[in-house]
């Protein structure tokens, strides 16, 4: 299994800003893609960004524009910048990893192989 960790959540005001970040164990960095996804209280699971090898992304209509999916190979780290959160961004983050093909990223949950353990994101409005 490969352990992911993530780190960076908080509490922060509506129109703040936080990173996550997600580091691989291990020294070696061999996803095809990676992403981010959240579960609030009482709710689903939702992806929220991915990308793949090539650096293609795919970010939900809710994040567009405000959250920016990034990786950095030789750290074996997923970041998830996020900017202008808003109180609907408060949930516990998890990134996850696809060991296999992934040419499209995904945010479909079942894509991925391994997750890490969640980071709390708390945004007061």
């Amino acid at each position: 299994q490969v352990p992911l960790v993530e780190s960076g959540g908080g509490s922060v005001q509506s129109g703040g800003s936080l990173r996550l970040s997600c580091v691989a164990s291990g020294g070696t960095y061999r996803s095809r893609c990676m992403g981010w996804f959240r579960q609030a209280p009482g709710k689903e699971r939702e992806g929220v960004a991915a990308i793949n090898s090539g650096g293609n992304t795919n970010y939900a209509d809710s994040v567009q524009g405000r959250f920016t999916i990034s990786q950095d190979n030789a750290k074996n780290t997923l970041y998830l910048q996020m900017n202008s959160l808003k109180a609907e961004d408060t949930a516990m983050y998890y990134c996850a990893a696809r060991s296999g093909a992934c040419y499209s990223p995904s945010r479909v949950p079942y894509m991925y192989n391994y997750w890490g353990q969640g980071t709390q994101v708390t945004v007061s409005s």
